[in-house]
């Protein structure tokens, strides 16, 4: 297990530098300047040319490059072009936002897909398991900002079950919280919800149709007891799977949702910075995303020894 973290650790690095670069060339490729943006239309050439060296815009793109590595290895990220806040400080703001947003979403995903996937397996080809697998499909097809918009006027406006936009902190008071944040977690989790659905449905599937499902049943276990302990188990990797592969669009998707329903987090961040060109912002925000997708996905390889003992990550021996 040792050996197999310390490659994937390195694997990681890799990983981030190789980010680094894309992110790097890619916020530059942008059109605009910031430092004309920042000096306004009338500006000198003078001034907007002290506005590029106080940036740290005036080098070749190697050097802006390198003096932005070594400052990030330090944990130093820069300064926002915009507000001059530190871009730590800002990500720190932010990210408990969008961390709990998302934490929420995947529970309501994975709760709601795996009951839904498991009635529709048990109750393969009924009623039941059309009308989930219906649903499901809608789901997948309807826009998440669309969604969100009826969710507002409707649940929010027109019953006021909940409230229609604004944040409390977690720490402040969690049960207020909780309430601000769960309209938003349905919309964000209903594709993911539907995504799990229908790989534990498949799954499960597969399981209580196998031979010794059979035998299981033939020797007089309960048929829920075969439903939980066998085909629900061995579903659990799947729903795994599925989660650490959809987490960046669960963060991509969290951007719009976050706009609408006015959530102070990384998506009302990302947004800001890139349409004034902060490169610091973007910079710092891509970074941070990229790390904690790395660190998922590894927790996530980790865990299958845990779920299943016939997975060995350490070994994978040959």
């Amino acid at each position: 297990m040792g050996r197999y973290l310390a490659v994937r650790f390195g694997q990681g690095l890799v990983t981030l530098v190789l980010a680094s670069m894309v992110v790097f060339a890619g916020v530059r490729a942008l059109p605009g300047d910031p430092a004309l943006a920042l000096a306004g239309e009338e500006a000198t050439p003078e001034t907007v040319a002290a506005i590029r060296a106080r940036l740290g815009l005036d080098g070749s793109l190697v050097e802006q490059y390198l003096r932005f590595l070594g400052s990030a290895l330090t944990g130093d990220l820069g300064e926002s072009t915009r507000t001059g806040t530190p871009v730590t400080e800002l990500i720190a703001t932010t990210l408990p936002v969008t961390g709990w947003l998302s934490l929420y979403a995947i529970v309501v995903a994975v709760v709601a897909g795996m009951a839904a996937g498991t009635l529709a397996a048990v109750y393969r080809g009924r009623g039941a398991d059309l009308a989930v697998s219906g649903l499901s499909l809608v789901s997948l097809s309807v826009p998440n900002f669309w969604l969100g918009l009826l969710a507002i006027l409707y649940l929010a406006v027109g019953l006021g079950l909940f409230p229609a936009s604004g944040y409390v902190a977690v720490g402040e008071d969690p049960l207020r919280a909780l309430w601000h944040l769960t309209l938003p977690a349905l919309i964000l989790g209903t594709g993911l919800a539907a995504i799990v659905m229908r790989q534990t449905r498949a799954s499960m599937v597969d399981t209580l149709t196998a031979d010794f499902v059979r035998t299981a049943r033939a020797k007089g276990v309960s048929r829920g007891a075969v439903v939980v302990r066998h085909a629900l188990r061995n579903s659990l990797l799947v729903v795994l799977t599925i989660v650490g592969l959809q987490l960046g669009g669960l963060v991509s998707g969290a951007v719009v949702t976050e706009r609408i329903f006015g959530l102070p987090g990384f998506g009302k961040l990302t947004l800001d910075s890139v349409f004034t060109r902060d490169y610091p912002v973007i910079q710092g925000v891509v970074l941070v995303v990229t790390l904690a997708y790395i660190v998922i996905n590894l927790v996530v390889d980790v865990l299958y020894s845990v779920i299943d003992p016939r997975v060995r990550v350490a070994g994978r021996s040959q």
